[in-house]
């Protein structure tokens, strides 16, 4: 059974426990085994990025909630361990609501006069270029995860 590590922002929510198992039942329901970062019982930092490191080590396919958090990108944490993932070697599939491109979303620069990339991607090219981007909600993910693997 392959693993997919469950990255995201839901470990913020009020009713984080609960999300990550509904997320890891969607998970079984589509013939995998959900990684959520909430499964270790840690309470320092070290520790806690130490144990999601080692589930992102296990887990063959990442599922990353790249929604906007905390401002218009995506969690920094998440970013991280999608990079993480990339150096490992492993899948990575992102989820958003909105995957229309930066520039579509943002203009041609933003409220401090920086410029919007250009490449007609929905987030930072560094997030885009090694994942499958995945419109929709996490299960539309895990379908889409499921649909490729069959389809192999």
């Amino acid at each position: 059974m392959k693993k997919i590590y469950l990255a995201g922002f839901d470990v913020f929510a009020r009713d984080a426990v609960k999300r990550g198992e509904q997320m890891k039942n969607l998970c079984i329901n589509y013939g995998f085994e959900g990684l959520y970062p909430l499964d270790n019982a840690f309470d320092s930092a070290k520790e806690i990025f130490e144990a999601n490191i080692g589930l992102i080590k296990k887990c063959d396919i990442i599922a990353a909630n790249v929604n906007p958090f905390r401002g218009c990108e995506p969690d920094s944490g998440t970013a991280f361990e999608i990079g993480a993932a990339y150096a490992l070697g492993k899948k990575i599939y992102c989820y958003a609501d909105d995957v229309r491109s930066m520039r579509c979303k943002f203009g041609d620069e933003d409220s401090s006069g920086y410029i919007t990339e250009d490449f007609d991607m929905p987030f930072n090219l560094m997030i885009c270029v090694p994942s499958v981007i995945v419109r929709g909600s996490f299960e539309d993910c895990i379908k889409r995860i499921a649909a490729d693997i069959s389809s192999k």
